[in-house]
């Protein structure tokens, strides 16, 4: 009889405790995949809803799209783990490692199997400046301040052809790329500085290169160093495993239109721009 009520209760207490471990993972916290706010925030969560989606199905766990405020703010959840999972621009990634430490790295991508990032100094089609030591005395449009191509490197190059911010008539930051290329073409600013992918976008509206930047790594996945060991590592191979998926190029179009790989990083990929950083120039600037 013992026996019996001894087996009755052991039944009762797993199925107790299944049941909890259910309920659990039931109510697991979604994990947020945080982007910096480099285009419209309506359009960020239309790029990178298929692959917070395709990375929930991979790992079990629902994801969520998360849009920073700033790239200041998006560095700072990153590093202090607000966020699970971040895709970082190159400059905002040197920022992290250099305030935060090293958080683990998961891919980077490659465009059109290229894994570096290119931008342009442009001006509208009609203008009559010819190059960059023209542009002393005129209205320059930056993008964030932290933004790689948007203000780091375009103001080195600037640097080097001898125009400082100080012979500038005037010089804003503008969150956004494309509202760069749109004030530029809108006669608010004479020139202005943007990722390739924007200007090749804006170009056929009236906007000519001016000059083209050198090529840093491009931009890369992360994982907030708090999370578990064999989570990070589920995300990694997820990541990875994209290029072998039947979706993996819609999915990587979802995000750049000419996305054609996701490959291994390493953080000695970024330390040609670690180097331009920490120039006198970018440090004024910064």
């Amino acid at each position: 009889m013992h026996r019996i009520v001894r087996t009755f209760y052991l039944i009762v207490v797993f199925i107790f405790a299944t049941a909890a471990s259910a309920a659990d993972s039931a109510v697991q916290k979604p994990l947020i995949l945080a982007i910096h706010p480099y285009l419209p925030r309506e359009e960020i969560v239309s790029r990178f809803t298929p692959i917070a989606n395709y990375i929930a199905a991979a790992i079990g766990r629902p994801v969520e799209v998360r849009v920073g405020r700033n790239y200041a703010e998006h560095i700072d959840a990153v590093g202090t783990g607000i966020v699970d999972i971040a895709y970082m621009g190159p400059a905002p990634y040197v920022d992290l490692v250099a305030k935060y430490g090293n958080n683990p790295l998961l891919a980077r991508q490659e465009i059109n199997g290229q894994s570096f990032l290119i931008g342009k100094i442009f001006v509208r089609q009609d203008s009559t400046i010819k190059s960059l030591k023209d542009l002393k005395s005129k209205r320059f449009a930056f993008g964030s301040s932290n933004s790689t191509m948007g203000h780091i490197v375009p103001q080195h190059m600037l640097e080097n052809a001898g125009v400082t911010l100080d012979s500038l008539a005037s010089h804003k930051f503008i969150v956004g790329h494309k509202n760069v290329a749109l004030a530029v073409l809108a006669g608010d600013y004479d020139a202005g500085a943007v990722k390739d992918e924007v200007f090749q976008e804006f170009a056929p509206k009236g906007l000519r290169a001016l000059a083209q930047s050198s090529s840093v790594a491009d931009h890369l996945f992360v994982a907030s160093a708090r999370l578990p060991d064999a989570l990070i590592e589920s995300l990694r191979r997820s990541l990875l495993n994209l290029n072998d998926s039947p979706n993996g190029k819609e999915i990587m179009t979802a995000i750049h239109p000419h996305m054609t790989r996701l490959a291994p990083p390493k953080d000695s990929d970024y330390d040609s721009l670690r180097i331009i950083m920490r120039s006198p120039v970018a440090s004024i600037a910064h």
